[in-house]
């Protein structure tokens, strides 16, 4: 693991969810750019001492020393934004393969270039993009897929919080520090933050490319450097139009991402705040309400499916998801062959540039006098 030390919020996340079905175990580490904070983080995580590294430039020189079987199979990175592609480019250079937190880079240069250096390879790269590991998440993207709803014509997909309501940069909480500064976060704040698990989310789900946008932003926090607030319109590769509405100032608001997809036939309904359920509205005949684990449900929800039905799938379950996917597929990958193709369902690199593009050309959008603007 690069990143993820003491104090760390979503290194921990990433650890439970690697950890949860006994598929992945943490071997080492760089658990932070403070040498001393790096060894603690592995004092307290019990891992030897020697495989606890000062820097990941070190952690992956040293790792790839070691015999096959017992260096590290590949490396997860869980730092800000602006040291994901450092690691990244150096692990994969070296033959390890990766799983990245979202945003993929710093930049789009940076994005693509990782991009080339896995097609180069031949890598798996994993994204965590993790709402697209819940189970009903699936469930949706399959009726999709099979023209249940026949062709999609609206997608609107919404991420609010409240969190960044007031500056809470200026009391330095860590999280807020890092993701509200160009230096750290990048050209984009909520929208690259959060907007990119709504652009995410809307192309999974539907299989549709947006094509084109056109974006506004604000940052409405006095003196904040970055937006807190945005409001899309989209359009897809299908004809479909949208709205994508990404904010860290609707106070109240906990992580409610949702989504509603219509199509001639039918729409369909999912809240992140209730996974378990999948609404299903229909144009000639009662709605439907779908829930994880009951019912026959499409294959790609049942192989995601952990628990009996009446037990929520959290958060954690659906980032787990992507973590057992990639160990299937890298265990086949190492083994010579090929994996079940229900376990080849994670974002990939390809979805991390798209993200990127998403940020650049809403921000590009959003600064121009140009109503529209192809992506």
């Amino acid at each position: 693991m690069v990143g993820g030390g003491i104090g760390a919020f979503i290194g921990a996340v990433h650890r439970m969810a690697a950890a949860l079905d006994g598929e992945i175990e943490l071997v080492c580490g760089a658990f932070s750019s403070d040498p001393e904070k790096s060894k603690a983080s592995g004092e307290a995580l019990y891992l030897p001492p020697g495989r606890v590294y000062k820097n990941y430039e070190e952690m992956i020189l040293a790792e790839k020393k070691l015999p096959e079987g017992e260096r590290m199979d590949f490396v997860s990175i869980v730092t800000p934004n602006h040291v994901h592609f450092g690691p990244a480019k150096m692990a994969l250079e070296n033959g390890f393969p990766v799983i990245c937190d979202k945003p993929l880079a710093f930049d789009l240069k940076e994005a693509l270039e990782l991009e080339e250096l896995v097609k180069e390879t031949g890598l798996l790269f994993a994204l965590t993009h993790n709402y697209t590991g819940y189970p009903m998440v699936k469930q949706a993207r399959a009726m999709v897929r099979r023209g249940e709803l026949g062709k999609i014509r609206k997608v609107v997909v919404e991420y609010p919080q409240g969190w960044l309501s007031t500056k809470l940069e200026d009391t330095e909480q860590k999280q807020a520090s890092w993701r509200t500064d160009p230096k750290r976060s990048g050209i984009a704040g909520a929208m690259g933050d959060i907007g990119t698990h709504a652009e995410n989310l809307a192309e999974y789900i539907t299989g549709l490319r947006i094509t084109e946008l056109c974006a506004d932003l604000t940052a409405f926090v006095e003196g904040r450097l970055l937006d807190d607030d945005g409001n899309i319109l989209l359009h897809f590769n299908n004809g479909a139009k949208g709205i994508l509405h990404a904010s860290q100032i609707s106070a109240g608001e906990e992580n409610d991402l949702n989504i509603r997809v219509y199509g001639e036939k039918g729409g369909l309904e999912w809240r992140q705040m209730e996974p378990n359920s999948l609404i299903i509205k229909w144009l000639d005949k009662p709605m439907q309400v779908l829930r994880t684990g009951v019912g026959n449900l499409q294959p790609e929800a049942q192989a995601h499916t952990r628990i009996p039905a009446g037990h929520p799938e959290g958060y954690l379950e659906a980032f787990a998801n992507i973590y057992r996917n990639f160990a299937v597929c890298l265990r086949a990958q190492l083994q010579g062959k090929e994996p079940d193709p229900l376990y080849l369902d994670f974002p990939t690199v390809s979805d991390g540039v798209r993200g990127m593009q998403f940020i650049q050309k809403v921000v590009e959008s959003s600064q121009s006098d140009q109503k529209w603007m192809a992506f």
